[in-house]
């Protein structure tokens, strides 16, 4: 049976906080920014734990460990354990760890992240492709990684060496603004070697699977600010999402989303989570439109138009029923932009 196709944000009529058990929380861009909150991060995390909401922190940043994360959120004022936080180098590392032997070496890419989580597993980082090693783990490194750590995985890979990413996100947001990420270092590698990877992060289901075997969620709720990594991570798990508009997703991204990169809630920050989310209505005939607050948005033959008054958000929201319904299987390709504008995107 073929998923159905989601043609508008939900809405909901209790807070976010109180209809799931668990927040699958992404960092970069979510939470912190070049390593400070987000405005309104700190509080709306609060309320929800007092609530009786779980908070887990799920990243593709495989440069620090859980215990580095848990004391940087601690520090930011969200007091946070290591169990806490779950890191694509403990997803990578559980792939790893089924695939060779126990005890085996693995030649490190990256930063100690990876090292911690490939011990856990009963592996034994090595920094060589002179180390016999039995697999080759990539993660990011952080930008002082030396040029000479790619080409030791380009030596063992060429020997034929089993090749592992933590992730393939091609960038990273940093204080001063998109930086490179793992997934541009990785694109290093596979041209100089031809090789792909296997990769355990967002929105691949070996993160998903670890997340959900720490947390045992139940009812989690995923919340990302990325389309093609935390709300696709959300499609690919069959779990809900919201995208906040606090990182690197901005409106035109949003309404030509495929099927796989729509979520199910939209909000600007992390308060999305303490409230509950207007319902969009209309689009039952025709080309009517489709209406959230005071806004009215359809979808003509070369551009979405909307028409109201109101919250931005709603606006944003009836744009993204138009655009999704009529994108279908696809992505929308009409002109947002005099819409967009309209709500000051």
């Amino acid at each position: 049976m073929s998923r159905s196709v989601r043609t508008r944000p939900e809405g909901s009529g209790r807070g976010l906080s109180e209809a799931y058990d668990t927040a699958l929380l992404d960092l970069d861009g979510v939470v912190y920014a070049g390593g400070n909150a987000i405005a309104h991060a700190v509080d709306s995390l609060a309320t929800a734990r007092a609530g009786g909401m779980r908070l887990a922190y799920v990243t593709n940043n495989a440069l620090r460990t859980p215990d580095a994360v848990a004391g940087h959120l601690t520090e930011l004022g969200i007091p946070t354990g290591a169990d806490d936080v779950i890191t694509s180098a403990q997803a990578v590392a559980r792939l790893i760890a089924e695939q060779v032997p126990s005890g085996a070496r693995v030649l490190v890419i990256g930063g100690d992240g990876l090292r911690v989580a490939l011990r856990e597993r009963g592996l034994e980082p090595v920094e060589s492709a002179e180390d016999d090693p039995a697999a080759v783990v990539q993660g990011f490194g952080g930008p002082e990684l030396p040029w000479g750590r790619f080409a030791e995985a380009c030596y063992a890979i060429a020997r034929g060496v089993p090749w592992y990413a933590s992730n393939t996100d091609l960038t990273i947001p940093g204080a001063r603004g998109i930086a490179p990420g793992n997934g541009a270092a990785v694109e290093v590698v596979r041209i100089a070697t031809g090789a792909d990877p296997q990769v355990a992060g967002k929105p691949l289901p070996p993160m998903h699977r670890e997340t959900i075997l720490r947390t045992g969620a139940q009812r989690p709720l995923v919340v990302g600010d990325r389309l093609d990594t935390d709300i696709e991570g959300a499609f690919n798990g069959e779990v809900d999402s919201l995208l906040v508009l606090t990182g690197v997703t901005d409106g035109a991204r949003l309404l030509a989303a495929p099927p796989q990169h729509r979520p199910t809630y939209v909000d600007a920050d992390l308060r999305g989570l303490l409230t509950g989310q207007p319902e969009v209505t209309g689009g039952g005939d025709g080309n009517l439109g489709f209406h959230c607050g005071g806004w009215t948005a359809t979808a003509r033959e070369e551009r979405l138009e909307l028409e109201g008054d109101g919250a931005a958000l709603d606006g944003l929201r009836a744009l993204c029923a138009a655009a999704w319904t009529a994108g279908g299987e696809a992505g929308c390709g009409l002109d947002s932009g005099k819409a967009l504008a309209r709500l000051g995107w």
